[in-house]
């Protein structure tokens, strides 16, 4: 038997929504905004003093850069805007500065590099010594905690042409050594192997990287047959590529703002050691091998006091390390490898 046509189905009970209970109420915009910027304004007098002291200066010398700044104008305070005088100049008049833009870019091209692998094949033997590796490590890590101008004296020192011990040991061997320092085709080599026995603190961050490499990876190398080449160009290079492109952008910072090693090493090979007014003339010493673009700056800035032409010269340093840095790591895409933070 079939239920009849009028049977009345009861309808669907409604339902009314759960209600949000009182303690977990939305917290009003106000209040979440304010639990927000508690950490900004907890930074916020670090950050005005870190605008301060790097904010106001850049700007400064912006500034500066489009005036005329020589000895009267500065103690008598008075400027003259120049617009793009300085700028001009600099690109198309002054002839001093391209033997310091060339010896800029030689460091830059020969000096870097090396000091990269140098610090990086240390890196890679200290991380494979099974014995005595503290104390190679402190070995290799101590003329990184010597100061510059010490360390540019002593080289100077072991690598003087007449009574260096360098050249003295070479004389005995039968080899006729260089003129270093005094060298104009010598006097850049000689700083490279200053920059390479410092290399203290890249040594350090490349054995961190190599020591981090997982030993997973050599192992699955190894039961492919991979030899310690194919094990170091395709296990730990990508690996610590990171780090390399790291050393890589640090270094070329450092060698357009390479200044002190050079500056000593040219006055005290030069025979003018004292911050006299002679030494003016030892800059670059010898026949401006040595003549770096921030000696340079230096030179015009705080010799000739022309501080106007000196915060061009500095704008356009500011401007090519921004630019190279960015060229760098805009192609480190084809090169670098980074790794998952999970392993």
């Amino acid at each position: 038997m079939t239920a009849s046509s009028n049977t009345v189905v009861p309808a669907r009970a409604h339902v009314p929504a759960p209600r949000r209970p009182a303690g977990r109420a939305k917290r009003p915009t106000v209040r979440r905004f304010g639990v927000r910027s508690v950490p900004y304004l907890l930074l916020a007098p670090a950050l005005l003093a870190i605008l301060g002291l790097l904010g106001y200066p850049v700007v400064s010398v912006v500034i500066d850069s489009f005036q005329t700044l020589g000895p009267r104008q500065i103690n008598l305070h008075l400027t003259e805007w120049i617009g793009f005088a300085n700028y001009r100049y600099l690109v198309t008049t002054d002839q001093t500065i391209w033997p310091a833009v060339k010896n800029t870019l030689w460091f830059i091209a020969i000096a870097v590099p090396l000091q990269v692998l140098f610090a990086m094949g240390v890196a890679i033997m200290l991380a494979r010594a099974q014995r005595g590796v503290g104390v190679f490590r402190t070995i290799f890590y101590l003329p990184a905690l010597a100061p510059p101008v010490a360390a540019t004296l002593a080289f100077v020192y072991l690598l003087n042409p007449a009574t260096g011990p360098v050249n003295t040991i070479l004389g005995k061997l039968g080899i006729q050594g260089p003129l270093w320092f005094d060298s104009p085709q010598w006097a850049k080599p000689s700083l490279t192997l200053l920059a390479l026995w410092g290399i203290g603190n890249t040594m350090i961050i490349f054995l961190a990287a190599v020591l981090d490499v997982p030993r997973h990876l050599y192992e699955s190398a190894e039961l492919d047959g991979a030899g310690w080449w194919s094990r170091l160009r395709f296990v730990t290079l990508p690996t610590i590529s990171p780090v390399i492109l790291f050393a890589v952008v640090i270094g070329v910072i450092e060698g357009l703002q390479y200044f002190t090693q050079a500056y000593v090493a040219a006055n005290v090979a030069g025979g003018s050691a004292s911050y006299s007014a002679e030494s003016a003339n030892a800059l670059g010493y010898p026949q401006d091998s040595t003549l770096f673009y921030p000696i340079l700056l230096y030179q015009q800035g705080f010799r000739y006091f022309n501080m106007g032409y000196a915060a061009a010269m500095a704008m356009l340093l500011l401007a090519v390390s921004f630019a190279i840095t960015f060229l760098i790591i805009r192609n480190s895409r084809r090169f670098v490898h980074y790794q998952a933070s999970g392993r």
